[in-house]
């Protein structure tokens, strides 16, 4: 199989967030430099991209396309600095907010985690459908990747990040801040600024907008559930096309592939891997407890 992105065409009903989450605003200062912040209302992280048109009596200095990540609250963006000689700034903007980051270039070699208990032995299963997942909408084409299971089977993270949503049997709160429309899910928002779902796991263990490491426990396999779906994916900058991911597994201490649904895996959580994207402290704090 190679290891490419699948571009996916489709109307999404929650592919990006509606205006009123985010709130960009300008100032002027006493010098007539425009100075831009933005406040984001939901209680997870978004991606944030101005296009600006028709500038006058100023300059766009910062690097093209303009994307920036936006913490739940208050955020700083840039100053557009007024040209000395003319007059005040002005200008037109368009904005449009992402759940995933629409620009970053995902490493495909980055070795994941099987989301299962070390030592345990598993299958991987081929998706043969995600119904439901974007609502009454059906998608021409998607990639996602699952594993036999049992109910009650303990479920791991694959890879650190921040869970932006957490579904349970019931759908629940502002649709607004839905990531899909699947129950029992855990949607997690990785370091790369990809999206990862978990489907069939319920959980207690974990909560929107706390940060979860690589190896640590998310919940389990929901009642009368066989199966874990895993779907990774990013938006399209300025589309509504998708980029479904299929990753490589971690298989052994130095080795890495796209799984076989013929082979039998052990499941195993190397501090290597589980450290990749974690800070000295955290290595410490957390590895160093999993060493004793």
């Amino acid at each position: 199989m190679n290891r490419i992105y699948f571009l996916v065409i489709a109307f999404l009903l929650f592919k990006t967030v509606s205006a009123q989450l985010v709130e960009v605003r300008y100032d002027y200062s006493s010098l007539g430099d425009c100075i831009f912040s933005a406040n984001n209302n939901a209680p997870f992280p978004l991606f944030l991209h101005i296009d600006f048109a028709d500038l006058q009596n100023t300059t766009f200095d910062e690097p093209l396309p303009y994307v920036k990540m936006l913490d739940p609250g208050f955020n700083s963006l840039f100053t557009l600095q007024r040209d000395l000689n003319a007059g005040v700034p002005r200008f037109n903007y368009h904005i449009k907010t992402y759940r995933s980051n629409p620009v970053s270039i995902v490493n495909l070699d980055f070795p994941y985690l099987i989301p299962f208990k070390p030592g345990s032995k598993v299958h991987a299963k081929e998706v043969k459908e995600i119904d439901g997942f974007w609502g009454t909408k059906e998608l021409k084409s998607w990639m996602a990747f699952g594993f036999l299971a049992h109910p009650g089977d303990q479920v791991f993270s694959a890879r650190n990040g921040i869970v932006v949503e957490v579904a349970g049997q019931m759908k629940g709160g502002d649709p607004q801040f839905w990531y899909n429309t699947w129950n029992n899910a855990i949607t997690v928002l990785q370091p790369d600024g990809t999206l990862i779902c978990y489907k069939n796991v319920v959980s207690k263990q974990v909560k929107v907008a706390q940060k979860i490491y690589a190896g640590q426990l998310l919940g389990k396999i929901a009642p009368y559930e066989n199966e874990l779906k895993l779907l990774i994916y990013q938006n399209s900058l300025g589309s509504d096309d998708l980029r479904f991911i299929i990753p490589e597994f971690c298989v052994s201490e130095n080795e890495t592939e796209i799984l076989n649904v013929e082979k039998e895996y052990t499941v195993l959580h190397p501090n290597s891997i589980r450290g990749l994207e974690m800070t000295k402290k955290e290595k410490r704090k957390i590895l160093g407890k999993s060493r004793k």
